[in-house]
């Protein structure tokens, strides 16, 4: 029962287990009431942002949460405690909410879209430093073999909370009640809320001292492993295919933008995206798990054509103007497609790269995969937001092909999971 922790923190596993499982329970339902893809994308949009702040959402929640990992890695390593740095990450994530909440109730177009992005980068940037401390604090308090039910206990709190407001917004919006920017704000602080309560929570954990020594800056490990990229064929490949299915964390946003301008801003379709994200999540484990286990390659591959066809089905219904175009359902039903496919890329790419790399080279393989995602993350979403303010169909037309190329790349990169691959 005390596997791979210290002696020390044997006899206080049992609270250090439920606190860590409550605290990131709080942490998961907040990031549903926030969702950049779906919830800050429909505020945004609804309160008149540009449109070429939709593309930037994602990418800037995604890729500067990575950027504390590479600088402070060895700060924190210095700590013998490190549960301080993971709640004044919380905290600080708290302050992105509140000051995005304030201009949500205060700010329209431009400012609005671009206080939203400020605060989001803090947001992302104090994610950043909850997570290099998180496992190193998980790993300290809890014995591996339940670590796992950790974060299986958080997810599933947090689906079940998205699914409940997805199902509330629906029924409030069915009683005529749209309250606007005041709604976004509220939703935004008690999110805030959520994440406060966490950090103090995340202070009773009781954290014996841990080692001080080896720890490195991993922005210079990352520096000097780059040259994986040309030395390994088969990693190359690999980040070629991710970097084209980055598309399908790109493009959530903006097929609620588009069904925002066809159908309505009324909060009954964000209610039903929420919920489409939460029951895609659920149902992504059981689609893809399995698969994946038996050829992550061709999950990725398969992954990236669903992508493509749900483009390629909006892009067709959105020309032609068919009557699908004004159905919320039709507009829900391609999210909850988009999300499952999501949901196929991210489990693909991960077990790929696992099975990719022997036990000497996975760290530097992750270290790099990490680093360049992260930097192309924000250069596609600028790319896709400046297309989308031209027209929705150039955007999805984009991304759609980026998600059918990666598919037909995936097949071809070398076979590494299953036994029949091997």
């Amino acid at each position: 029962m005390c596997a791979d922790i210290p002696e020390a923190a044997c006899a206080h596993q049992p609270r250090n287990f439920v606190i860590s499982a409550l605290a990131l329970s709080l942490t998961k339902t907040g990031d549903r009431l926030m969702d950049p893809k779906i919830v800050l994308a429909w505020m945004v949009t609804a309160l008149g942002a540009p449109a070429a702040i939709i593309g930037l959402l994602s990418p800037v929640r995604e890729a500067l949460a990575l950027l504390p990992q590479l600088f402070i890695a060895r700060i924190i390593r210095q700590r013998p405690r490190r549960k301080f740095f993971w709640s004044l990450g919380s905290a600080g994530q708290a302050a992105a909410l509140v000051l995005m909440a304030f201009c949500a109730g205060l700010l329209q177009g431009w400012p609005l879209g671009l206080g939203v992005l400020a605060s989001l980068a803090l947001f992302a940037l104090s994610r950043g430093v909850s997570s290099v401390s998180y496992k190193d604090v998980l790993g300290k308090t809890v014995a591996k073999s339940r670590r796992g039910a950790v974060a299986g206990y958080a997810a599933s709190i947090g689906g079940i909370a998205a699914s409940a407001l997805g199902v509330w917004l629906m029924v409030r919006q069915a009683n005529g009640n749209d309250p606007g920017a005041a709604f976004f704000a509220g939703i935004l602080l008690a999110a805030a809320c959520l994440w406060l309560l966490a950090a103090a929570l995340y202070l009773l954990l009781a954290e014996a001292p841990g080692s001080t020594t080896g720890g490195a800056n991993a922005f210079d490990a990352v520096r000097e492993q780059l040259a994986l990229v040309w030395k390994a064929p088969d990693l190359r490949d690999f980040l070629i295919v991710r970097a084209l299915l980055i598309s399908t964390a790109l493009a959530t946003p903006f097929y609620v933008a588009i069904a925002q301008g066809q159908t309505g801003a009324d909060l009954s379709g964000l209610g039903g995206f929420l919920l489409a994200g939460a029951l895609a999540s659920v149902a992504g484990g059981w689609v893809w798990g399995r698969a994946a286990d038996a050829s992550s390659r061709l999950v990725m591959a398969a992954a990236g054509l669903l992508a493509a066809l749900v483009a390629a089905l909006v892009l067709v219904v959105l020309l032609l103007d068919l009557p699908l175009s004004s159905s919320p359902a039709f507009f829900i039903g391609a999210v909850f497609l988009l999300a499952l496919a999501h949901e196929g890329v991210r489990l693909g790419r991960s077990t790929y790269l696992v099975d990719l790399a022997t036990e000497k080279t996975r760290a530097s393989y992750t270290a790099v995969s990490n680093s360049v995602i992260g930097v192309l993350l924000m250069m596609m979403g600028a790319i896709a937001g400046a297309a989308f303010s031209f027209g929705a169909p150039y955007a999805l037309a984009a991304l759609g092909v980026c998600s059918l190329a990666a598919s037909i790349m995936a097949v071809r990169l070398k076979p590494v999971s299953g036994t029949q691959e091997r």
